[in-house]
């Protein structure tokens, strides 16, 4: 990995608000190029293994009138089932990937550097079962121009976590 990585506590100017209102002593912080935050060009870029990579994917699940929200922690390599078991496990008729600017307003976050560190209280937060076994992960950290570093653990051990099996399937 090619990341200038720092303690996440000492640095809130690198993190989105609600995220460094979050932040643990187990994550560390590294600026990057905004213009490479999507998951494919950061890896190549600071030469870090798709398979550490974790993408954030906030869905939304609606059943009648009322919509429940989801952050959704899968790895780089995998996809996400949103029709299958995130739609079950939001208990909703139809799930879909919430639209950019709901994510953004409602988790203060940038699109792109959306991450479940500081998710407002009433999102689910469902972590793919493969995540808290990894020794180190990389998500988003709020903003385009930084990437948080953290055990799997602490990741499945946010607020709210749900480590869930077969939340996510190998990418063909």
């Amino acid at each position: 990995m090619n990341l200038d990585l720092v303690p996440a506590l000492d640095h809130p100017e690198l993190l989105a608000p609600p995220v460094a209102a979050a932040v643990t002593s187990e994550m560390q912080v590294a600026p990057i190029d905004g213009t490479l935050a999507d998951t494919a060009a950061f890896c190549e870029a600071y030469d870090v293994p798709l398979e550490i990579s974790a993408n954030c994917v906030i869905v939304a699940g609606h059943r009648r009138e009322v919509i429940r929200y989801a952050a959704c922690m899968v790895l780089a390599t995998t996809r996400l089932d949103v029709n299958g078991v995130v739609r079950q496990l939001l208990d909703a008729r139809k799930a879909s990937f919430a639209p950019m600017d709901d994510a953004v307003a409602l988790s203060g976050m940038e699109y792109g550097g959306i991450t479940p560190v500081g998710i407002p209280d009433d999102w689910a937060l469902f972590v793919d079962s493969r995540i808290p076994a990894l020794p180190q992960v990389i998500i988003g950290a709020g903003i385009r121009a930084a990437k948080i570093l953290l055990p799997g653990a602490a990741l499945a051990g946010l607020p709210g976590a749900q480590a869930i099996e077969g939340l996510a399937r190998e990418a063909v």
